[in-house]
């Protein structure tokens, strides 16, 4: 494991420079002191004035002297480049969903461990801005009933990205997998999956919309994805209480309590979890959480599938 100074930058490098790295990691890795950008990994991908490399292999013999690395690639194949890092002695933040399957991760979670160095399981969306205040106000509160709404349309979100709905692109529980990220965080018994429907376009593997029932302690979950959502865009999670109904919309970034008007705050979510992957490095810790991914896997397990029109970018 690399040793850190408390006094110098953590020499970072970023695996995969797609739209999500390019429109949140970089912005935030820049903002934040704690992380100097000094290579970067992405097939036929470059920025300017940064040494860029098309695979993780050739990123590590550039002789960077690297401390960590942020890994942005889709799902499938995350595994063997995380593998690789840690085996060359590198803390790793992983993109959502972490892995493109829960051996994945444990093994990736070993690894580290083994290693003695950071893995960062990253759930962006437990980092809106009401998420925290949420789970502190329904920590002592009887649930009795909750709903998810999440809906967005995949053309204006992931343009012309084909992985998503490929085997192991999850298709709509990409975003689906953020809301369960917030649920898992702000409800205070366990969530379980009783119950999924899946469409899946004909010729894709992975499903376009998708309806779960879910459990929590004694309350019942309602969840609808869609990832054909044309107009206003839906990221909503309600949850109905002994002392009325607690609202999280716009994907966690507003907070309504019963009696109280909304309440919204800055969107940083990206720049918390650099700040807390800087904190896990410096106290060589790991922090893996596989609540959501399970809830996903459980869905593809129990689910039923039916087959929907074709659908093309």
């Amino acid at each position: 494991m690399t040793q850190l100074r408390n006094e110098r930058p953590i020499r970072l490098g970023i695996v995969g420079v797609g739209k999500i790295a390019r429109d949140q990691h970089l912005p935030a890795i820049a903002a934040n002191p704690s992380f100097e950008l000094v290579a970067t990994a992405s097939p036929g991908t470059r920025l300017d004035g940064v040494p860029g490399y098309d695979d993780i292999a050739s990123l590590l013999e550039g002789g960077h002297d690297l401390d960590a690395v942020s890994i942005c690639t889709p799902p499938a194949g995350r595994h063997e480049i995380a593998a690789v890092a840690i085996g060359a002695g590198l803390h790793a933040m992983l993109e959502k969903p972490p892995a493109a399957s829960l051996s994945e991760v444990a093994d990736l979670e070993a690894r580290a461990v083994a290693a003695r160095t950071t893995l960062f399981a990253a759930w962006h969306s437990r980092e809106a801005a009401g998420v925290d205040s949420a789970r502190e106000w329904l920590a002592d509160r009887q649930i009795v009933a909750a709903r998810i709404a999440w809906k967005e349309d995949i053309r204006r979100w992931h343009p012309g990205q084909e992985w998503i709905l490929g085997a192991g692109g999850f298709g709509v529980f990409d975003p689906g997998i953020n809301a369960l990220s917030i649920l898992t965080a702000i409800l205070p018994d366990r969530v379980m999956v009783e119950a999924a429907q899946m469409e899946v376009p004909k010729g894709r593997a992975s499903p376009i919309a998708a309806r779960l029932t879910l459990k929590s302690g004694g309350a019942q979950v309602d969840a609808v994805f869609d990832f054909l959502q044309t107009g206003p865009q839906n990221w909503d999670i309600e949850v109905d209480t002994d002392l009325g109904t607690l609202t999280l919309a716009m994907g966690g970034s507003i907070l309504t309590l019963p009696g109280e008007a909304a309440v919204e705050g800055p969107d940083r979510e990206y720049a918390r979890l650099y700040a807390r992957f800087a904190t896990l490095i410096r106290e060589a810790a790991c922090d893996v959480d596989v609540a959501p991914l399970r809830l996903v896997a459980d869905a593809f397990l129990l689910g039923e599938r039916q087959e929907v029109a074709s659908f093309a970018f």
